[in-house]
């Protein structure tokens, strides 16, 4: 008869209700096809009463933060706004409890927090995708990757909704085998299961539509150099092509040029690190290849109707 694996979960204001789903259930399940109480879990908040997820949901919860019982696991799990959630008796918690020796490991954004504590310098991590430039902006030190979820550092960390059930699918495999793992997947109807390595999001071709590699390592090229951006010109001579060529791709596959496309890749960065970070507008103009703050704020309200000091002042 196996010891029950006690896991823990401390929901966070507007958590993501896909993510704690993901999370819960293969537990459940688990529990289910081998006819044992394999794991066992408690939902701890703040407050101590009751969370509230951000599709509006409350999840009642067994305790506040003082009420951690023998746990073998603990995770941190946010979602949007997570930055507004951050505080002092979170903190302060989750500090004490890795001074314990508490395993702690965090879900969706949840690794912004545990980046706040500071338990992330020099380490792998995983954050929802959404979160990525902010985050790298935010949090330089951590090692950042774009995988599914991190299983193999002191910190786990899983990028979010269903990340988070492949996350719980290899946590059951590395418990108790394999077959209980696939047992599991199949109960939840779920057949594309990932591993660590896997991606967060489709490749660029999946997306656009598109299987053209010159296309696709231009895009990636843009991506790679939002700071210090580059002209077609240039990613034209790096792929071995014609600024013609290069033209003629983007107005067929994503009908726009470019120039625009790398315009728009870069006013998207400005626009999540001026919505998720403390950075100053001068600073995010920096860090997205714009040499003129002026000019950045003029580009800025054109495409989006709103000055980036307005925008900032939204969430201030």
């Amino acid at each position: 008869m196996h010891q029950p694996r006690h896991i823990t979960f401390i929901l966070i204001e507007e958590f993501s209700h896909l993510a704690f789903s993901c999370a819960v259930e293969p537990l459940r399940i688990a529990n289910l096809v081998s006819g044992e109480d394999l794991y066992e879990w408690t939902f701890l908040s703040e407050h101590g009463e009751q969370a509230v997820c951000s599709n509006g949901s409350i999840t009642l919860v067994h305790g506040g933060l003082d009420a951690l019982p023998k746990t073998d696991q603990l995770f941190v799990l946010s979602g949007i706004h997570m930055r507004s959630h951050v505080t002092r008796p979170l903190l302060a918690m989750l500090r004490r409890e890795r001074a314990r020796g508490t395993p702690i490991g965090a879900l969706c954004s949840g690794a912004w927090l545990l980046a706040e504590a500071g338990f992330l310098v020099g380490m792998q991590a995983a954050i929802h995708w959404e979160y990525h430039d902010a985050f790298m902006e935010a949090f330089p030190e951590v090692n950042l990757v774009r995988s599914v979820f991190v299983a193999d550092e002191k910190h786990i960390t899983a990028s979010g909704g269903t990340a988070t059930a492949d996350l719980m699918l290899h946590l059951i495999e590395r418990d108790h085998g394999e077959e209980l793992a696939i047992a599991v997947a199949d109960q939840m109807v779920y057949n594309a299961v990932r591993n660590a390595t896997a991606k967060q999001r489709v490749s660029l071709q999946s997306r656009n539509g598109m299987r053209n590699a010159h296309l696709a390592s231009a895009i990636q090229i843009m991506r790679d150099c939002i700071e210090a951006p580059v002209s077609p010109s240039k990613i034209a001579d790096d792929l071995g092509i014609s600024t013609r060529q290069l033209e003629r791709l983007f107005g067929k596959y994503l009908n726009t040029s470019p120039k625009k496309y790398f315009m728009e890749l870069r006013l998207e960065r400005a626009q999540k690190l001026l919505l998720q970070t403390e950075s100053s507008v001068t600073e995010v103009a920096m860090a997205c290849g714009f040499e003129s703050p002026g000019h950045f704020s003029r580009v800025y309200r054109s495409s989006f109707g709103v000055t980036p000091h307005a925008q900032k002042s939204k969430i201030d």
